[in-house]
């Protein structure tokens, strides 16, 4: 009877990591595949989640003055305040410098195209004058579509707004009692998991208020800066362009730019070249302030995660839930890595001593 074949050790470590692997990946395309027939009520958690992280301190803060019921309430009712007054100034800046933002923006065009005429561009005069008439043409013949498009629009409001009231019915019981309740979900496990699930929530809850409370700062920062530096500028809707900046800094590493991109092309029509390489060098001023001093300070001790980390989710969240998956990945990457962290230690961990102290010896035995 021959030998059976020696199979390398390495061959072996690695066949055990790939099924291992591949189970992961099931795992996660099953979770995913879910997450997307459900991902309105997903989406509502976590905006729900987001709000508990930033109006729990306020309502524990109130609740020592107040009874706990009326300090959630409060809390609610003053941050839905504040974000409608936020929006009601944004609606009034567009609305005061919408028609001076066309005009410019009319002159801003005939600059361009004058500019794009001259060397080295040389174009064809004719081939931004028709732009005009060719899209009053397309919007004539594309009359249908676009009314089918909007009235899609109308529904996704439904969904959004459907979300939202979900979120905030969430977040109400989240504020008040959200401990409690992670308490009663630990209770209802098998005695030998509950200490694995505590440790490993507080850790990932601490992970999420952290960045949540860190993003927010960033983001108001840059939202602060970007207004300041357009409004000194000169350049149209500083304070609707500001809060654009405010929300795109959720998307770690991209989302800044983007914004600032967008906000140097307003600055292009309005202002002409010299001031959007302005924004332009704004852009790079503020990309090195964020990545050398803000997330630094604020967010390295929250999320503990490289760069190139970072940059893959974003760009994974992206292609698997568009600008959403975007903003989830980041603290959803640090939540399980925090987790995966706490509860390595937590194995590692060398057993308690055992209360009754160690075992009696056996007395010695005599001889005779």
């Amino acid at each position: 009877m021959g030998m059976e074949p020696q199979v390398s050790p390495v061959l072996r470590r690695a066949a055990a990591y790939a099924w291992r692997l591949i189970a992961v990946g099931v795992a996660v395309y099953g979770i995913f595949m879910v997450l997307g027939r459900f991902h309105e009520i997903g989406i509502a958690l976590f905006v729900a989640l987001v709000i508990t992280a930033l109006l729990r301190p306020v309502a524990d803060l109130a609740a020592r003055l107040l009874p706990r019921g009326l300090a959630v309430a409060l809390s609610l009712v003053g941050s839905i305040a504040f974000t409608l007054g936020v929006l009601a100034l944004v609606g009034e800046a567009v609305a005061g410098e919408s028609a001076r933002l066309v005009r410019e923006f009319r002159e801003g065009l005939e600059s361009i195209e004058t500019w794009l005429e001259r060397p080295p561009f040389r174009l064809d005069p004719g081939a931004l004058s028709g732009l005009q008439a060719r899209i009053g043409d397309y919007l004539g013949t594309h009359r249908s579509a676009l009314l089918t498009t909007a009235l899609s629009g109308a529904s996704q409001v439904v969904k959004v707004l459907t979300v939202l009231v979900l979120s905030l019915f969430c977040a109400v019981f989240f504020i008040h009692s959200g401990d409690r309740h992670w308490a009663w979900f630990c209770g209802q496990l098998p005695a030998g998991a509950r200490e694995r699930w505590e440790v490993g929530g507080r850790a990932a809850w601490r992970t999420f208020t952290g960045y949540t409370h860190g993003i927010v700062l960033v983001a108001g920062t840059n939202a602060i800066l970007v207004g300041l530096a357009l409004y000194f500028l000169g350049v149209p809707l500083a304070v609707p362009l500001a809060l654009l900046e405010f929300v795109a800094a959720f998307v770690p590493l991209v989302g800044s730019p983007i914004a600032l991109a967008v906000a140097a092309v307003v600055a292009l029509a309005a202002k002409g070249p010299l001031v959007a390489g302005v924004v332009v060098a704004l852009i790079v001023v503020i990309g090195q302030i964020e990545g050398h001093l803000l997330h630094p300070l604020v967010m390295s001790w929250a999320v503990r995660l490289h760069p190139v980390v970072v940059a893959v989710s974003v760009i994974a969240g992206a292609i698997a839930a568009g600008v959403v998956g975007a903003v989830v990945a980041v603290p959803l990457v640090s939540v399980v890595w925090s987790a995966y962290t706490a509860l390595r230690a937590l194995s590692h961990r060398p057993p308690p001593p055992d209360p009754a102290g160690p075992a009696p010896a056996d007395p010695p035995v005599p001889h005779p």
